[in-house]
């Protein structure tokens, strides 16, 4: 039988960049203890009047088909919290979308086709290669360097630059590294998509999950930029909410209208009980990512310590979000083979680098969604498998 080539295109990026995580949960299911610091699913329980906001609006009958651009409450409580980053927001430029993912699938469809070139640091989320890949597009990957503590540099992205580049995929702060771009580095970056009219899509999700001391910046806050960039958010993290799938994007008024035929093509609407729950999230302070922003920063810390001194694992700590990188090269392995000596003999479940591109190679990606204890237990089983890895290649 005949497949359409999209199915070509994604054969290779698909759940199998999580093939570590899959088969830990699978041992995890048979009995086995495993520390589990794979996915970024966060270990606090949404705030109970979102639960109840959610149950009430469903038990109210707000489970009916909603519109392709969003629930009126949920679009002016988007227009309230980005008005308060620039001028001139209205409810015309936004789109509603089923969590982060969805709204990158539909804005990149929207924006590139088959012989387009998308530019993305490297290392980048593990689904970025796929959704650029749906659309024909290919990935230009512009290096991220970890003596520049992964930040994207703006002479980085202009030698990157190909004549098919259509787009900049922007993430900060980022994923996996936890760094987390200034405005002057990004106004930088802009002025480069500028010369070369390119747009800028930029990945928010983690905005609430900034460290003490560091400052969150957007190209959407820039007025030179606001005709090229598109923001996209959710309520997964910044609410500990990903099982709800609610999420947007935020760009001009003519983007909007163009994708919007995209999005209700997708799925016409999110459910009117869940945009509900979104807006009551988006229009209060609850203290949820206040607890994460705090856990998570203590946390790498402990695994930053774990490691001082260490001439085998050299931890690179984050600016924000929820993992925290770990250079393992020093041990003889890439990371690919650390993590899956890890798993098999020491039953800690990572993520191996190379899930987040060709920089991320000799790196683990570690999860800071455990409590302290168990976190430095896996640290200390970290270190074991380097010493004996360090001893044997002596």
């Amino acid at each position: 039988m005949r497949y359409a080539s999209i199915t070509d295109r994604l054969a290779h990026l698909g759940s199998g960049r999580w093939a570590l995580h899959t088969n830990a949960r699978r041992m995890k299911a048979a009995g086995e203890d495993i520390i589990e610091l794979t996915i970024g699913e966060p270990d606090v329980a949404p705030d109970q009047a979102l639960l109840d906001e959610a149950s009430r609006a469903m038990y109210a009958g707000r489970t009916r088909y909603s519109n392709g651009r969003g629930e009126p409450a949920v679009l002016k409580a988007l227009v309230d919290k980005y008005s308060k980053r620039r001028a001139g927001v209205s409810e015309r430029n936004f789109l509603c979308f089923p969590g982060t993912q969805t709204a990158l699938y539909g804005v990149m469809t929207g924006l590139v086709e088959r012989g387009d070139g998308v530019l993305v640091g490297d290392p980048l989320y593990a689904t970025y290669e796929g959704v650029i890949a749906s659309t024909g597009a290919h990935m230009i990957p512009v290096p991220l360097r970890p003596e520049k503590k992964f930040h994207l540099q703006a002479a980085d992205l202009e030698r990157a630059i190909t004549p098919e580049a259509r787009v900049l995929l922007l993430n900060t702060p980022h994923n996996p590294t936890g760094a987390v771009l200034s405005e002057a580095e990004i106004a930088a970056i802009g002025e480069v998509c500028r010369k070369h009219d390119l747009w800028i899509v930029s990945d928010e999700v983690y905005e609430e999950l900034i460290f003490d001391g560091i400052k969150f910046a957007s190209p959407f806050d820039i007025p030179e930029l606001a005709d090229r960039t598109i923001a996209v958010s959710s309520i997964s993290k910044s609410h500990a909410a990903p099982g709800f799938r609610s999420g947007w994007a935020a760009g001009p008024e003519e983007f909007c209208e163009k994708v919007l035929p995209v999005s209700e093509t997708m799925l016409f609407g999110v459910q009117p009980f869940i945009s509900d729950m979104t807006a009551l999230a988006l229009s209060k302070h609850f203290d949820t990512a206040d607890v994460m922003r705090g856990n998570y920063a203590r946390r790498a810390e402990i695994v930053a310590k774990s490691f001082a001194g260490s001439n085998l694992v050299k931890p690179m700590l984050p600016e924000g979000g929820m993992f925290i990188l770990l250079d393992v090269t020093a041990t003889g392995l890439g990371g690919e083979e650390f993590a899956w000596e890890l798993l098999r003999e020491e039953k800690v479940a990572v993520m191996p680098g190379t899930s987040f591109g060709d920089q991320a190679a000799g790196f683990l990606r570690i999860s800071l969604t455990v409590p302290e204890d168990v976190l430095a237990t896996a640290m200390e089983r970290i270190a074991a498998l380097a010493g004996r890895l360090a001893a044997k290649k002596a």
